[in-house]
């Protein structure tokens, strides 16, 4: 089993910023991708920001210049730097990653249980 465990979420005033981490645990061989999706009421999930195990990210219009994802491999966590937030990036944030379990020769993705992110105006 894996396990995507999500935390830093939380009320900000527009302008500030947040932190948000997600640590992938369980038996795990590799992980190939991980990367943040968010999901506000009425809307589709949507990318926010991506990062691939070679380094390549990418990142939606709406957040570059202002959300940074970064990867610490040894602790199989993904980090999300938030900064500059608008009311707009108001949702439900998701981690998901890209895993191959011990002894499973296909990746699969996994997500988080996701962690609320609201910002007041």
């Amino acid at each position: 089993q894996v396990h995507l465990v999500e935390s830093g979420g939380g009320l900000v005033q527009a302008g500030g910023s947040l932190r948000l981490s997600c640590a992938a645990s369980g038996t795990i061989f590799s992980i190939n991708a991980m990367g943040w999706y968010r999901q506000s009421p009425g809307k589709q999930r949507e990318l926010v920001a991506a990062l691939r195990t070679g380094g390549s990210s990418n990142y939606a219009d709406s957040v570059k210049g202002r959300f940074t994802i970064s990867r610490d491999n040894a602790k199989n966590t993904v980090y999300l730097q938030m900064n500059s937030l608008r009311p707009e990036d108001t949702a439900v944030y998701y981690c998901n990653a890209d895993i191959r379990r011990l002894g499973i020769k296909r990746n699969e993705g996994y997500w988080g249980q996701g962690t609320q992110v609201t910002v007041s105006s």
